[in-house]
């Protein structure tokens, strides 16, 4: 009797806005027809990240292939949500021949793999990799590096260069995981900053692993899908800083909320606000959409720091309500009566 084979999962993995979603689209747009669903954790109540896929406009990619589960960070929510997702998936009557999934940036990968051990799909997935995409601008400037002097050097700048941060943990628990680490926008870098990233970012990798340079997340399919890796038989060699803790941990020291906005009249003022609001709050991460007086598409926001782009990516809806909404990420304690202020231009 033949042994049925296993439906391979790929997890992508990797910091806030480091391009994990941007990485997945460019999959998804030249997978060549393979039918692959998509397991998407957004952090925080607006699904930005499961609506932008639904409306990448991809042939073939049909919106039920995109699960969004909002409920929490996967690895924190693996037997409520994450399971019978998996288990709906592979029980269609036209199972996908990959599944992908992109965790939350806060997502610490070692309790998600450890889930493919479960009895209910065991016998039925396999991990194929793990995909750590890395904010090389970000890294460049010193953030969760793990160098001593470095910290030093900037830790009156930015606080997160503290190597005992959570964050950091968090940075390097991802890189841990990994059977491949993508550095992303290259391109905002010249050689010798490149050269010294990779350095960096290979030292927190506890086993040979390829580093690969992308922007954009532009990367064949092929290369990040077929990895064969069987993570889940191999846990022992994917060291975590919460192992000795059985995998329980806590993100208190993140907090996460929406900001309702009403149609704008004047897309680069907003970014403006946004930027600012980063600048003056404890602000890690931004994205959204809203709408802009006098343009049937809506516009898109994402930034990363006070790193910001938007573009129009779809048209609204005949029955959608024009109400924006920006998502808000940062450390515990954020001031969320004057960020709502602010991006509202109150």
């Amino acid at each position: 009797m033949s042994v049925p084979t296993k439906v391979p999962a790929t997890v992508i993995t990797g910091f806030l806005g480091a391009g994990k979603t941007t990485l997945l689209r460019h999959v998804l747009g030249h997978s060549g027809g393979k039918r692959i669903a998509v397991i998407v954790n957004e952090f925080g109540s607006l699904g930005i990240d499961g609506d932008t896929l639904r409306s990448c406009g991809i042939p073939g990619c049909r919106d039920e292939d995109i699960v969004e589960l909002a409920n929490g960070c996967l690895c924190c929510t693996v037997a409520d949500d994450f399971l019978p997702t998996m288990e709906a998936l592979l029980d269609r009557a036209d199972p996908p021949e990959h599944i992908v999934i992109e965790t939350s940036g806060l997502a610490l990968p070692k309790p998600l793999l450890k889930a493919f051990n479960w009895p209910s799909i065991r016998t039925r997935v396999t991990v194929d990799g793990v995909v750590a995409v890395v904010d090389a601008p970000a890294v460049s400037a010193g953030r969760f590096a793990d160098d001593p002097v470095a910290v030093e050097a900037q830790r009156a700048a930015d606080a997160a260069l503290d190597h005992d941060n959570p964050l950091a943990e968090v940075f390097e628990d991802q890189l841990g995981a990994a059977d491949l680490v993508v550095l992303n926008k290259c391109d905002l870098l010249d050689e010798g900053a490149l050269g010294a990233v990779e350095r960096d970012v290979s030292a927190h990798l506890p086993r040979a692993v390829k580093i690969l340079r992308a922007n954009e997340g532009r990367l064949d399919p092929a290369v990040l899908l077929g990895l064969d890796a069987a993570a889940e038989d191999d846990l022992a060699s994917r060291p975590s800083h919460h192992d000795a803790v059985d995998g329980e941990h806590e993100h208190d020291d993140f907090d996460s909320f929406v900001v309702e906005i009403a149609e704008q009249t004047d897309a680069e003022a907003l970014v403006e606000r946004l930027r600012a609001v980063a600048a003056e709050h404890d602000v890690l991460r931004m994205k959204g959409f809203a709408a802009l007086a006098g343009r049937p598409m809506r516009l898109a926001v994402q930034g990363v720091g006070d790193r910001f782009r938007h573009q129009f990516d779809r048209p609204w809806s005949p029955s959608e309500t024009r109400q924006g909404g920006i998502v808000v990420i940062g450390r515990s304690g954020l001031d969320r009566d004057g960020i709502a202020r602010a991006i509202r231009g109150g």
